[in-house]
């Protein structure tokens, strides 16, 4: 089974955040590996350090003590796939059936979770349903059991010998350090992607020490296990630092004949001629917004500030747009009405399942045929166009390479 999306998205990692305000998620690619000095050396005058900055001995021996750099991050560095994913092919491939599928059943196993927390923080379950979706494919075991790696040898490695931004990784190992200290997890339990992001949100060390709360009420706060902390905390982070405004709707697809920039109420755009795509009114004529066409000729938006509360987990816009619209599939919504130029419908979920089964008999392994696209089968895709000169060779699996598949090219 293929890891979740942003545990290998491009996007997700080409921004370190943590290391300008301590916001970021995931950390970003970096260049070449300077010659090592001494890990032991490193590792002794760390220890040393981190018993100044309150670390128990204890805590020390059992997370440090014998612990061994994971050097395989520096590979991970510097050798991220990259895909150029056009608009359409990014949404079309986060807000796909598999996801809309899982999302609904999700939902049906935790209603009472998410009703909690929209009367607690004011967050759309839509919005946190999608982000579990992208993160962690909704806390999918086998995520974490393949696809995962204990964090403190990484963040050993990171803090030891990343060519940049030392003092971000050792202040991420205090951080995990401080979380054992707590007595909130164990280090065989805290196990993440190659830069430290954990659990069913992917959270760094800071955003589990900072921003995680016990939601539960066992006394302890895990991103891990029961989805409750992670998805409360998630909808704390949204509030307390993306400046969620409770109660409002993300946005809008629009027509727009208006280029007008900047923000104002939905009723003033509604003025300039903006209209809702579905034609139904706006529903906070006073709540504010702003206009935005990812892609001339494609469809239009009015972005109202929970936008921008997503994008503050992740900066891309597309990733954002991505999160918002999926979250509004799961709970019923249609698909974009405007289509993106250029753009074809996304696979089905049989359709997917199909294209990877095909896929791997000729020898292309997209890491299961479960219908989740991840980074094995974009992987696999772009391989196989390679093979058969299809361009653009872009790891882009729809209706053209399963069209190409099914003449057994």
């Amino acid at each position: 089974m293929e890891p979740a999306d942003s545990l290998i998205a491009p996007s997700r990692r080409a921004v370190l955040l943590a290391a300008l305000g301590a916001t970021a998620l995931i950390a970003r690619p970096f260049g070449a590996v300077a010659a090592p000095a001494s890990f032991e050396g490193w590792r002794e005058s760390f220890r040393r350090r981190a018993l100044a900055k309150g670390i128990s001995e204890a805590t020390w021996n059992r997370a440090m003590a014998r612990v061994q750099p994971d050097t395989t991050v520096f590979k991970e560095m510097q050798s991220q796939p990259e895909f150029t994913e056009e608009t359409w092919q990014y949404i079309n491939r986060r807000v796909s059936d598999w996801r809309i599928i899982h999302g609904k059943a999700a939902l049906k196993n935790n209603e009472a979770l998410f009703a909690r927390i929209e009367r607690d923080f004011g967050v759309e379950r839509g919005t946190l349903l999608a982000l579990w979706g992208v993160e962690s494919a909704f806390g999918d075991p086998l995520v974490q059991q393949n696809h995962m790696r204990p964090i403190f040898p990484s963040l050993a490695a990171l803090a030891w010998n990343a060519p940049r931004r030392k003092a971000y990784w050792e202040s991420e190992l205090i951080n995990a350090l401080r979380i054992v200290d707590k007595g909130w997890s164990t280090p065989a339990e805290m196990r993440g992607s190659w830069a430290g992001a954990m659990g069913h949100t992917q959270w760094m060390p800071e955003v589990w020490l900072h921003v995680g709360i016990d939601y539960d009420g066992d006394g302890k706060i895990s991103p891990f296990g029961k989805p409750d902390d992670a998805l409360g905390s998630t909808a704390k982070y949204l509030v307390d630092r993306g400046n969620y405004h409770p109660g409002e709707h993300w946005g809008y697809e629009v027509h727009a004949a208006s280029a007008a920039k900047g923000s104002r109420s939905y009723a003033a755009w509604a003025s300039t001629g903006v209209t809702r795509a579905d034609g139904q009114a706006f529903p906070q004529p006073n709540a504010t917004a702003q206009l935005w066409t990812p892609v001339p000729g494609g469809p239009s938006f009015l972005l109202g500030p929970n936008f921008y509360a997503v994008r503050s987990y992740n900066p891309s816009m597309n990733y954002a747009l991505a999160i918002c619209h999926l979250g509004d599939r799961i709970l019923g919504g249609p698909p974009f009405l405007q289509p993106f130029p250029g753009s074809e419908r996304a696979l089905t979920l049989a359709e997917v399942q199909e294209m990877q089964t095909r896929l791997t008999r000729a020898g292309f392994d997209t890491g299961g045929t479960d219908g989740r696209v991840g980074n094995d089968t974009m992987k696999a895709v772009r391989d196989y166009q390679i093979k058969m000169g299809l361009e653009p060779a872009d790891g882009y699996g729809g209706l053209k390479v399963l069209a190409r598949l099914r003449q057994g090219g």
